[in-house]
């Protein structure tokens, strides 16, 4: 059964502890996406997901954090995922669980939050990789592209010429971390978060030394959060590929 902690006192400061039955392979970080806009009640957390990856045998720690306009985004929507992660020991502790490898998994704007996990500053919590499930992973392309309705600039609060410091400090693509994998699953008919968000992250990860792919899925941007889709399998691949290396 899940079990609910707060790791801070906002009404979107929080976390869902999913326990895997007998062995667990690891622990999933699970971060929603939503172009980091929503409100408290928002939570869409792909619970099918967190469901089918426990039936694997991974605990998983599904997060909720602050976005616009209800006190996200740039620097408190990068703040609460760092705290999150950081309370995955608390949680783990207090539900008797031994978190294992522990691997962000995050979708759209969520996958833009497990790879840049990876670079968290003061992170004590170690993560053996990150999967992004259509992420977006190059924030300067797409402020550029206006992705989402100009869902980067208004995150970050304005564009690279104007908040460079910024997109230093969030953008993943800026923030390579060469010694832990990355892994990307994206749909091919994504008109949401465009392929080429994955293609310049893996080009740029590449080229700064780190472990990165993606795997091209037949499908629209939702087909990778679900669990009785093929797109499953890639993503059950990649976290035995980031697995083994830990």
């Amino acid at each position: 059964m899940a079990q609910r902690f707060e790791y801070g006192d906002g009404p979107m400061q929080y976390g869902m502890l999913h326990p895997a039955g007998g062995r667990a392979r690891g622990t999933v970080v699970l971060i929603h996406g939503g172009f980091w806009r929503g409100t408290p009640d928002y939570f869409d957390g792909p619970t099918p997901l967190a469901d089918a990856l426990v039936a694997e045998g991974w605990h998983v720690w599904q997060i909720e954090y602050r976005q616009l306009p209800n006190g996200g985004g740039y620097p408190t929507t990068l703040d609460d995922t760092a705290a999150a992660i950081e309370h995955l020991a608390v949680a783990a502790s207090a539900a008797g669980l031994e978190p294992g490898p522990t691997i962000t998994v995050g979708h759209s704007a969520g996958g833009h939050l497990a790879v840049w996990a990876l670079s968290r500053p003061g992170g004590g919590v170690p993560l053996a990789g990150a999967v992004s499930l259509a992420g977006v992973l190059d924030l300067r392309l797409g402020a550029h592209e206006r992705i989402g309705n100009g869902a980067v600039t208004d995150f970050l609060g304005g564009t690279p010429a104007t908040h460079l410091d910024r997109y230093a400090a969030a953008d993943p693509a800026i923030r390579v971390v060469p010694r832990v994998p990355v892994r990307i699953v994206h749909g091919s008919a994504d008109d949401v978060v465009p392929m080429n968000q994955s293609d310049s992250y893996v080009a740029k990860a590449r080229e700064a030394g780190q472990d990165a792919s993606v795997a091209v899925v037949d499908g629209d941007h939702m087909v990778v959060i679900d669990p009785a889709h093929p797109s499953f399998e890639a993503l059950r691949t990649a976290l035995d590929e980031i697995r083994a290396r830990a």
